[in-house]
C-alpha cells in the first residue's frame, strides 16, 4: 500500500525534473584547419591601418606582415557604415548597412580582391567580421521588417539597450536564416575568402552557425570561423576557435595587481575542465574591444602579457599596431572616429617589433608551441609568476613569466633529463658584426635550473629535446 502510493509521486517527480546539463569535457571540438591550428591571427582595422584608410593601404603592407611571420589576416567590417542614430563622427563598423556591398572609403571590389589575391600568393589567408547578430538602423534589410526582433508594441528594438545605433536581428524567421547563410557564401565565392570572425556570435543561435557551417563548407571546405563568444556548444560543429575572455580577465587583473599570477592557471584550469577535448581558444592581450594593452598595463608588463598568449596553447592575436607599441585608442568612443595607427612609435620603442618578430618565428619554429600539451609546474612563488612546460614528440618548452613589479630569484620543479637551453627573444638593439668579444659576454643568457632569476615582469623561454 505505501509502496502504491509512493511510487506515482516518484514518478511524477522524475518527470518533472529537468534534464542534466550537457557535459561538454566529454564531447570533442570539431576538426580544425591545420593552417588556423599553426596559426598567427593579426587584426586590422582598415580606417586606421594606414594614411589611406582603405583595402591598398592593406595591400601595401602585405610584405611586412609576412616577414612578421603574420599569416592570418582578419579585417574588421567592410561593409557601409549606417548613418541614423550613428554614434561619434563616422558611425560604429559593426552597425552595418549593406552585408553585400562594400564601404565606399575602404575602395571597390576591385580592390578588395587584390589585396586578397595577393595576400594568398604570399601563404596568407584573409577573414572578415560578420555581424550577424543586427544592423544599422538604415539597413538594406529594413525593406523586410520581419526580420526583426521587435517589443511588445511591435517597435524594432536594439539587442542590448546601450546599442542604441543598431536593430537586433530575428532569427526565430527562416527566411532571415537563409538570406544570412546565402550572403555569407556570396562572400566566399566572390571573393575566394577564407573564413569569417562572428561578431558576438552567441547572440546568434548556435544552430543556425552549425547550419550555416554545413552551406559554407560546400562552397569551399578549409574555412576558418572564429566566435566572439566563449560557449563551449560553439566549438562542437560550428566554430573553430572561440576568445578566451577569462584567461585574459585573469591576465590582466594579475598584471595590475588585482590578483595572483596563479589566477592565470585557474582560468586555464577551468577552461581546459569544462571545454570539448581538443578546444582551441584565441589567446589575446589586446583588440579592439579593450583599452590598449600597452595603456592599461605598461612597455614591460604588455610584453609579458605577449609572452604568455603566444606560447600558451591556442591561437594568438596581435592586434594592429602592437608590435610597434602603439597607443592609439580604437574603442569606443575611438571605434567611431578615424584615428591612425602611428607607426613611427616604433623608433622610441624598438624592442616591440624585434620581439614580436622573435616570439612569431620562435611559436612557428616549435611544434610544442603550436600543438603541444601544456603542464602546470610548480615554483618557489606561485602568487607572482607562472610556470609551464609545452611538450610534442621530442621537443620541451619550458616557459616562466613574472607577473609583478618585482625581480624574482627563486626556484621551479624543472623536470629532469636534457639541459635547457634559452631561447628567449633578445629585445636589446643588435650587435654590429665587428664588434668586440667582451660586449658579448652580457648578452650571454645563463640557464641554471631549477635556479631561475627573472626581471620584475620578466620572462624567459627554454627549450630541450627529449628522447
Amino acid at each position: 500500500m505505501v509502496s502504491s502510493l509512493i511510487q506515482p509521486a516518484t514518478v511524477a517527480s522524475a518527470q518533472s525534473a529537468p534534464p542534466a546539463p550537457r557535459d561538454f569535457s566529454k564531447e570533442s571540438a570539431r576538426t580544425t584547419p591545420a593552417w588556423v591550428r599553426d596559426g598567427v591571427v593579426y587584426e586590422i582595422f582598415p580606417r586606421a591601418f594606414s594614411p589611406q584608410g582603405n583595402f591598398n593601404g592593406i595591400t601595401a603592407d602585405l610584405d611586412r606582415l609576412k616577414q612578421f611571420g603574420v599569416n592570418i589576416l582578419w579585417l574588421m567590417p567592410i561593409h557601409p557604415v549606417g548613418r541614423e542614430r550613428a554614434k561619434g563622427t563616422i558611425g560604429s563598423p559593426y552597425a552595418v548597412r549593406d552585408f553585400y556591398a562594400i564601404n565606399p572609403d575602404y575602395g571597390t571590389s576591385a580592390d578588395l580582391k587584390r589585396l586578397v589575391a595577393e595576400a594568398h600568393r604570399r601563404g596568407q589567408k584573409v577573414i572578415i567580421d560578420i555581424v550577424a547578430n543586427h544592423t544599422s538602423w538604415d539597413s538594406v534589410m529594413m525593406a523586410k521588417s520581419e526580420f526583426y526582433t521587435r517589443d511588445r508594441a511591435g517597435k524594432i528594438i536594439p539587442p542590448v539597450a546601450d546599442w542604441a545605433d543598431v536593430a537586433d536581428l530575428n532569427y526565430d524567421n527562416p527566411a532571415l536564416r537563409a538570406y544570412m547563410i546565402d550572403m555569407l557564401k556570396f562572400w566566399l565565392r566572390e571573393y575566394d575568402l577564407d573564413g569569417f570572425r562572428c561578431d558576438v556570435a552567441g547572440m546568434v543561435p548556435t544552430d543556425f552557425w552549425e547550419a550555416a557551417r554545413t552551406e559554407l563548407e560546400r562552397v569551399k571546405p578549409d574555412i576558418f570561423m572564429l566566435a566572439e563568444w566563449h560557449e563551449p556548444d560553439l566549438l562542437i560543429k560550428a566554430f573553430d576557435v572561440d576568445y578566451s575572455w577569462p584567461l585574459h580577465h585573469a591576465m590582466s587583473d594579475a598584471l595590475m595587481g588585482l590578483a595572483p599570477a596563479n589566477a592565470v592557471r585557474a582560468a586555464w584550469e577551468e577552461e581546459h575542465a569544462k571545454w570539448p577535448r581538443g578546444s582551441l581558444h584565441l589567446r589575446f592581450s589586446d583588440n579592439h574591444d579593450e583599452r590598449r594593452a600597452i595603456a592599461r598595463f605598461g612597455e614591460r608588463p604588455v610584453l609579458a602579457a605577449s609572452a604568455l598568449m603566444f606560447t600558451l596553447d591556442g591561437v594568438p592575436l596581435l592586434y594592429n599596431g602592437m608590435e610597434v607599441g602603439d597607443t592609439t585608442e580604437s574603442g569606443a568612443p575611438a571605434l567611431f572616429e578615424r584615428l591612425p595607427i602611428f607607426w613611427p612609435m616604433a623608433e622610441r620603442r624598438p624592442e616591440f617589433p624585434r620581439f614580436y618578430k622573435q616570439i612569431i618565428e620562435l611559436r612557428r619554429q616549435s611544434n610544442a608551441l603550436r600543438r603541444g600539451t601544456v603542464e602546470w609546474v610548480r615554483n618557489s612563488d606561485e602568487a607572482r609568476v607562472i610556470t609551464y612546460l609545452r611538450r610534442a614528440g621530442d621537443e620541451e618548452m619550458l616557459v616562466a613569466i613574472n607577473f609583478s613589479n618585482r625581480p624574482f630569484a627563486g626556484t621551479i620543479e624543472a623536470p629532469g633529463g636534457a639541459v635547457f637551453a634559452d631561447v628567449t627573444p633578445d629585445v636589446a638593439p643588435p650587435l654590429p658584426p665587428d664588434a668586440p668579444a667582451p660586449e658579448h659576454k652580457p648578452r650571454a643568457r645563463t640557464v641554471s635550473l631549477p635556479a631561475l632569476a627573472l626581471d620584475a615582469w620578466g620572462y624567459r623561454i627554454f627549450r630541450r629535446a627529449v628522447k
